[in-house]
């Protein structure tokens, strides 16, 4: 990519898309192309292809998607697979018929199944049953990485795939529904520090093991990747280490400053057991990750304040 390069960014005020977008212009890229769903409905052909007709970039991250939390991805279903299949569908078909130079689709650690080995190797994708509170979602983004390899094979496109683990960051979704485990837990703690509440209540045991992310350092691995990266085998992104959900909360609990009590309602789904990455194959490539765990919860709550 040169600095002038004409850039998509797809889903550039998610998340995912805000920190490429960042990385980008702090590298000196300067012709990024950007819209909002209101400009422009990622699930709808035309409009898609309009865009990719006029703009015509030259290098696509698809970092658009409908995500949510394990209520989130078991409530709407059909919602979760519908429109993640349709952005992906016309993102990625239009990039092949109006010649982009390189596409980055963004998938998720959900692809592999729920009690595969750990840590999860790429060449454990379809090797057993996914974790049935997220599957629609999981089978989108399969479906999405096996779409970049077909389109690789018929047509010779170099449409790359990249797995990240768990995510969080600036931007991040705080929605006491609809988010993540890490951004609920410091809306939750934030509250309850505020509302002087005694006690916080953790969904499910506490036991799970999860990685997290800190999305700066997803967007400085993909565009690392987007230079470097063109093989046809989709790459894992992640730290390689993983903490208790239990463990996780106690560390957002004294970064937020909350003296009240834990409770774990074991009533609730605890979902997938575990799920570490294996990065060997990224840390052979020469990049690793740079925010550790509690300094990137500290920019995160601090994000979320200033809101």
């Amino acid at each position: 990519m040169n600095k002038d390069s004409r850039i998509y960014i797809a889903g550039h005020r998610g998340m995912v898309g805000s920190a490429i977008y960042r990385k980008l212009q702090q590298e000196g890229h300067h012709n990024l192309l950007v819209r909002t769903s209101k400009e422009m409905d990622l699930r709808n052909q035309d409009e898609v292809a309009a865009f990719f007709e006029k703009e015509k970039p030259e290098f696509v991250f698809l970092a658009a998607a409908k995500v949510g939390g394990i209520v989130a991805n078991n409530t709407y279903r059909a919602d979760f697979i519908y429109e993640n299949l349709q952005i992906q569908n016309n993102v990625i078909h239009q990039a092949y018929v109006h010649g982009v130079e390189k596409l980055m689709f963004l998938g998720s650690s959900c692809i592999y199944p729920k009690l595969a080995p750990q840590p999860l190797k790429e060449e454990y994708l379809l090797t057993g049953l996914l974790e049935h509170t997220n599957e629609p979602y999981a089978i989108a983004k399969i479906a999405g990485i096996k779409m970049c390899e077909a389109y690789r094979d018929q047509y010779g496109c170099n449409f790359i795939s990249v797995m990240p683990t768990n995510l969080y960051g600036i931007n991040d979704n705080y929605h006491p529904e609809n988010s993540h485990v890490l951004p609920a837990l410091i809306r939750k703690f934030h509250e309850a520090k505020k509302n002087e509440k005694p006690f916080v209540e953790i969904w499910g045991t506490g036991e799970p093991k999860r990685e997290f992310l800190f999305s700066d350092d997803l967007a400085s691995a993909c565009y690392f990747l987007m230079q470097h990266y063109n093989e046809p085998q989709f790459i894992n992104v992640g730290t390689g280490h993983d903490i208790s959900i239990k463990e996780l909360a106690e560390l957002v609990m004294r970064i937020i400053g909350y003296e009240g009590a834990l409770r774990f309602d074991t009533t609730r789904p605890d979902g997938t057991p575990r799920k570490l990455m294996d990065v060997t194959k990224l840390h052979s490539l020469g990049w690793k990750h740079q925010v550790e765990l509690a300094e990137g919860i500290e920019r995160a709550y601090e994000d979320f304040i200033s809101k």
